[in-house]
């Protein structure tokens, strides 16, 4: 709001010089105040937009804990890309999600092995590219390693460091990997390995946010400090709603392995 006032202050001056200005050609917007009423400038349109929204959301505010701001992509698109933003932090989330569904199950099948990741001399590889794995009965899984002999044991050792509390035997270029019984100290540490995903993914969903938020504040000189506070608001939120998210995705994850 203060913005805005700024700007209709010159008001009265400028219309005196009106006549003369249509002459001259009209006056150059000042570094404090572009010339909004003469020449529609679009960095005035923006802060005083703002400005509005500023005031409107405080008025809306009052008696509730948090007003919740909605600034248009459009309208802040030379200082930062919103819909970029929100699509990294969804892209975390959604990481999470798949992590969940093909790391954490209570019953181990062969599509859990497919994407554990072997060390070997030329680089890391799924398992699922080095070898054929097959489920050979409910209790035993077989991963045969024909096709890449000289990298059985790193892959014996990636199935062991899983986190899947497995315990695979290599039998030549064969790795036999016995299917644990669902006991509930199993679940525990499940539940515990889900934790600690999602803790992980609230550490990268911030990284994502404070990029953002350094990001704004690099544009503090070109414009009003109402624009930066309420951009950093907005990234904040955003922030917030994947952090649920990714709560409400442990929580039911959570109930699904502990039963």
């Amino acid at each position: 709001m203060a913005v805005a006032l700024r700007c209709l202050r010159p008001l009265p001056s400028l219309l005196l010089r009106s006549s003369s200005a249509v002459s001259r050609g009209l006056p150059q917007a000042t570094r404090g105040c572009p010339a909004l009423l003469l020449e529609g400038c679009r960095q005035c349109d923006q802060q005083m937009l703002l400005s509005r929204q500023l005031a409107t959301k405080k008025a809306k505010g009052k008696g509730q804990s948090q007003a919740k701001v909605n600034i248009s992509a459009a309208l802040v698109e030379d200082i930062i890309n919103l819909e970029e933003t929100s699509e990294d932090m969804q892209a975390v989330v959604e990481a999470l999600k798949e992590d969940f569904s093909r790391n954490l199950n209570v019953r181990t099948s062969p599509g859990a092995l497919d994407h554990i990741t072997v060390m070997t001399k030329d680089g890391k590889f799924p398992l699922n590219q080095l070898g054929q794995i097959s489920q050979k009965s409910p209790q035993l899984m077989i991963v045969n390693m024909t096709n890449f002999p000289e990298s059985t044991a790193a892959a014996a050792k990636a199935i062991r460091e899983s986190g899947m509390n497995l315990n695979p035997e290599v039998d030549g270029t064969v790795i036999r990997v016995p299917v644990p019984k669902v006991t509930r100290e199993h679940r525990e540490s499940l539940a515990k390995l889900a934790k600690q995903s999602t803790n992980k993914s609230k550490e990268a969903l911030r990284k994502v946010r404070s990029k953002s938020i350094t990001q704004v504040k690099k544009s503090k000189n070109n414009v009003s400090e109402d624009t930066i506070r309420l951009l950093e608001k907005q990234i904040q939120q955003m922030a917030d709603e994947a952090a649920t998210e990714m709560d409400k995705l442990l929580a039911a994850k959570t109930k699904e392995l502990l039963g």
